[in-house]
């Protein structure tokens, strides 16, 4: 009930957009937040945001502006929709599940992850 399955990445241009999916349970979305995280080799896992079971959303500083993360509970899939696209933005994105959205999206929080999805940003 709490897999989790991303899809959307591939390769893009620097100043080209992406959408990001992120598969999930009916379950997991009524009662949990789901973030999305994003790791380069080498470097820790980092959060990027989240979205509670209200739709209320929570973003790390450092992703505001070009990252907006969405739900569809039809789907039910959270969507992470990202713009102007830059080379350090490269990175495999995961999604996770946790008791709740909080701003400083710790990773610790979250108990179930997706298997990622690999963003390459080059021309």
């Amino acid at each position: 009930q709490s897999q989790l399955v991303e899809s959307g990445g591939g390769l893009v241009q620097p100043g080209g957009s992406l959408r990001l999916s992120c598969a999930a349970s009916p379950f997991a979305m009524a009662y949990f937040a789901i973030g999305w995280f994003r790791q380069v080799p080498g470097k820790e896992r980092e959060g990027i945001s989240c979205i509670d079971s209200t739709g209320s959303t929570k973003y790390a500083s450092s992703f505001l502006g070009r990252f907006f993360i969405s739900r569809d509970s039809a789907k039910p899939t959270v969507y992470l929709d990202i713009h102007n696209l830059e080379p350090d933005d490269t990175a495999v994105y995961y999604c996770a599940v946790a008791d709740r959205c909080e701003s400083d999206l710790r990773t610790s929080l979250y108990g179930v992850w997706g298997q990622g999805t690999r963003v390459t940003v080059s021309s």
